[in-house]
């Protein structure tokens, strides 16, 4: 297996790989150097259709693989993509931009460990029984689904890619996934992993190709269960259009405009260091960051001094290299949209503290897509800006004095992902905690995530819930079965 080779990217079906039927392809771009790196198949309903009828000859099967047996395969990923670690963080960065460290750090022993909970999760999943008065016995169980559809986002690939294939085939589904188009690389080195972990032919058929036309045919094929999928509100509007009247299963996990609530009686230090990481990490471009900074007027000017000194401070440039702390924002597409994010702020009378302008790269990375880390205020919870997700390294500071007014900033935002609250006051915790709208809530910390916990969001943030028994639970069909005795 040569990971270090991803120069012409190929669809992965039945086992084997296959160039797109329709012969069309895509560039992939460096985005720290803006040059080509390789080719992505640009597929279509016709490689969808031949993917399905893998899935389908394989699925009796796999269905019926022991637990134990789809612990061992499960497993057996995780401890490839641990030997691969440099290679596969590398490859990560190369494609998406971000800085090395973090995806040697982060995103690739995530994905590993996606695997191994969920292989575990497979040995662990049990049916449930209730008796009726001593006359009968219902026992419930759960059988997957069938053929599931996985498509998931570029800002963290391998990390989300994993986090809904695991799951999928833990529940002895066979899987129809398509990685972005924007970062393709991963997903395909994963393929070559599967074959050497023994996952038979067709259990896992990754496609590549865009949302519009190749996730949409995914969505739209009748063989096609259920869909998870993570990205844009706007996308996943779409999605649900298209599946709703299937009657899939859905499950949808979308934007965030995540508030960060600062409260006087904080860990100063700590809420410090934890809030420059919360704003800028992966160049803002997480769903969980917090974009919008909510600081009590009593300390607003203090913490307003330090973070712009500290923002000030990151060094942007090449991620191959330890020094800088962001990277490349992924995309040119992407790029243009975070600026044009900026441009609205300061049409609004929003004042750039700090940042607000692009970066030109150096040597290698002269071409790249580089932004200053952005800091903005004077913009109140009704504009365009603390409304619409800019997915990029931009945050707002606004003020609030009370409680009352920190919540009612809080749940300003038609989204509702995640919240993060810095207080010592376990009462103002609690309180705020169960009226904040969002699916997650961090107190006095951040992204310390537990694999058994649920995720997903509210309000625009999404649908359903991902994680733990909630996945297992997703990706089968529950059947109750009543005996009297």
């Amino acid at each position: 297996m040569n990971l270090n080779d991803y120069s012409n990217i190929q669809n992965f079906i039945g086992g084997e790989f296959h160039q797109p039927l329709s012969g069309n392809y895509m560039d992939n771009i460096d985005p720290a150097t803006g040059g080509v790196i390789g080719s992505i198949p640009a597929s279509n309903e016709k490689d969808i259709a031949k993917a399905v009828k893998a899935a389908e000859k394989a699925f009796p099967a796999w269905s019926l693989t022991p637990p134990a047996k789809r612990f061992a395969i499960l497993n057996k990923f995780a401890d490839l993509i641990d030997e691969n670690l440099e290679e596969l963080a590398l490859a990560e960065t190369t494609d998406n931009g971000k800085p090395l460290w973090l995806t040697q750090t982060v995103d690739i022993p995530r994905a590993s460990a996606n695997f191994r909970f969920f292989a575990s999760a497979a040995m662990h999943f049990a049916s449930e029984s209730h008796t009726i008065d001593g006359k009968a016995i219902n026992y419930t169980v759960r059988q997957p689904l069938g053929i599931v559809g996985c498509i998931s986002p570029w800002n963290l690939p391998l990390y989300l890619f994993t986090w809904k294939i695991a799951p999928a085939l833990a529940a002895g589904n066979c899987v129809i996934a398509k990685p972005s188009e924007v970062t393709p690389v991963t997903a395909y080195l994963l393929a070559q992993i599967s074959i050497i972990a023994g996952l038979p032919d067709g259990v896992l058929n990754i496609v590549h190709g865009t949302g519009p036309i190749t996730g949409e045919a995914i969505v739209k094929h009748p063989a096609i269960k259920a869909i998870s999928f993570t990205g844009s509100t706007k996308a996943g509007e779409r999605i649900a259009s298209l599946a709703a009247p299937m009657f899939k299963k859905l499950s949808l996990e979308l934007g965030g405009k995540n508030p960060t609530i600062i409260f006087e009686d904080c860990n100063w230090e700590k809420m410090m260091q934890t809030t420059i990481q919360s704003s800028f990490s992966n160049q803002g471009q997480i769903c969980l960051c917090g974009s919008r900074i909510l600081v009590q007027e009593s300390i607003y000017e203090k913490f307003k001094t330090e973070f712009v000194e500290k923002v000030a401070a990151l060094t942007v440039g090449d991620p191959l290299k330890e020094n800088f702390k962001q990277g490349a924002i992924v995309s040119k597409t992407h790029f243009d949209k975070i600026m044009r994010g900026i441009d609205t702020a300061k049409q609004e009378g929003g004042k750039i503290l700090v940042g607000g302008n692009s970066v030109m790269g150096k040597r290698r990375c002269e071409g790249g897509y580089f932004i200053q880390p952005t800091v903005i205020e004077g913009l109140g919870p009704d504009c365009e800006t603390n409304k619409t997700e800019i997915f990029g390294p931009v945050v707002t500071l606004q003020i609030f004095s009370t409680e009352d007014e920190a919540l009612k900033l809080a749940n300003a935002c038609d989204y509702g992902l995640a919240a993060t609250i810095w207080t010592q006051n376990i009462s103002t915790a609690n309180n705020l905690s169960l009226k904040v709208q969002a699916g997650i809530v961090w107190i006095n910390t951040w992204m310390l995530r537990d694999l058994r916990t649920p995720f997903g969001g509210m309000k625009n943030s999404g649908l359903g819930r991902e994680g733990g028994w909630e996945a297992m639970r997703f990706f089968t069909e529950a059947k109750n079965i009543c005996i009297e005795l």
